[in-house]
């Protein structure tokens, strides 16, 4: 077991009606004039954005606003937000909205507290800051949980490179969570939703290190729940109960509880932030694609940990006399799990087409950036590894 220092400083808000507090909130943490970022037209639509507003007002915060996020959220707009929020004197970021308004709110607030460096160099590696503008959300889609977390993904369209930054000043001060807010989502993003949350926490179950007994019970916990929820909303989506376990189990996987003495991998992630990057497709789409390529090809690594997987997680009976047996079956339940609820399971399925071998060497030059840098923990990729699951997963 490893040492493990544990850092988890948001104020949650949850249950129905739960955005009346927004203004008091805002002010409990320091904000006296908010940008309230979001994304397209579904928080105009659903009068979510104009209540905050009014919310914001009648409790005497002032606020500017700058809509347009989407999904892979983008730099261009990042710089937008840092002009704006310079120009009006902003000095709090909230994001109403999912993980990509989350993201690019939190790529704002860095921009906008250190005015001397451009922000991509964070993404990059090439700077760190010095602080950064407070944080919370209203949030309207539990996938990333960003809400809580310290982690931000953003997308320069300049060479469709999408990039993941982390530190502890970008986690929230606050996130409000009602799971009514969720019951109008389609249900693809939904899906999508709870497979990036699954993975956030299969990044960090997937590991050489095995005596954290707590955290791994934690962690199946969390991914059969998942599992059993989201067929449940899928069914009915006003289904307030099976909502609000998604809505919680999407902040659980990604604060950092699932990880503790444990090594995270997050080699899927950096695999599929290239799909994104490259092809624009939904996040946990691009997971469901990667994840079964990664597992066989790492499974080796510490195969009773994907044994384990397979029975305690997907419900695959134990050949004890066949453990890889055992393992690849579970490797295939998670894949006939996708499929029921209408993910991918390789990039073929994906992106509607054969994928080229020039696009997937691409990729593999972004993810090894240009051959200078390998990802995951559990077996370490090398550029070699990283085209070989690309191969793998091409369908």
């Amino acid at each position: 077991m490893k040492d493990f220092n544990y850092y988890a400083p948001t104020e949650v808000a949850f249950g129905k009606n739960s955005e009346e507090q927004v203004a008091q909130l805002i002010k409990k943490y320091g904000g006296t004039k908010v940008l309230v970022h979001y994304g397209g037209q579904s928080a105009v639509r659903s009068g979510l954005l104009d209540k905050i507003c009014r919310l914001l007002l009648s409790g005497g915060v002032r606020y500017v606003t700058l809509g347009g996020v989407v999904p892979n959220p983008r730099l261009s707009l990042v710089h937008q937000g840092i002009d704006l929020c310079r120009q009006e004197g902003v000095d709090f970021i909230l994001a109403v909205g999912g993980g990509s308004v989350i993201d690019s709110g939190k790529a704002i607030a860095m921009g906008v507290a250190n005015p001397d460096t451009e922000v991509w160099e964070y993404y990059l590696g090439h700077a760190t800051p010095a602080k950064a503008l407070p944080v919370a959300s209203v949030l309207t889609i539990p996938a990333a949980g960003s809400e809580m977390s310290e982690a931000s993904v953003v997308t320069n369209e300049d060479g469709d490179v999408k990039l993941g930054y982390s530190n502890d000043i970008l986690r929230p001060r606050f996130a409000i969570m009602n799971p009514e807010r969720t019951f109008t989502l389609p249900p693809y993003q939904t899906a999508a939703g709870v497979t990036d949350m699954m993975m956030h926490t299969m990044e960090r179950y997937f590991t050489k290190d095995d005596d954290m007994d707590l955290t791994t019970d934690l962690a199946e916990a969390v991914l059969r729940r998942m599992k059993t929820a989201v067929f449940a909303v899928l069914r009915n989506p006003e289904d307030y109960r099976q909502r609000a376990q998604i809505m919680w189990g999407g902040s659980v996987a990604h604060w950092g509880l699932t990880g503790c003495g444990i090594s995270d991998d997050w080699a899927t992630h950096q695999l599929e932030h290239e799909l994104s990057g490259m092809f624009d497709v939904t996040h946990g789409a691009g997971l469901a694609a990667i994840w079964p390529s990664w597992a066989r090809y790492t499974m080796d690594e510490n195969l009773s940990r994907f044994v384990r997987f397979a029975v305690h997680v997907m419900d695959v009976d134990n050949d004890f006399t066949d453990p890889r047996g055992t393992a690849l079956r579970g490797i295939e339940a998670m894949e006939r799990f996708y499929h029921a609820i209408g993910m991918p399971v390789n990039i073929k399925e994906l992106i509607g087409r054969d994928i080229t071998d020039a696009e997937i060497k691409e990729m593999t030059r972004k993810c090894s950036r240009d051959y200078t840098s390998t990802c995951g923990c559990l077996k370490v990729l090398t550029a070699t590894d990283m085209e070989a699951i690309y191969q793998m997963a091409r369908g």
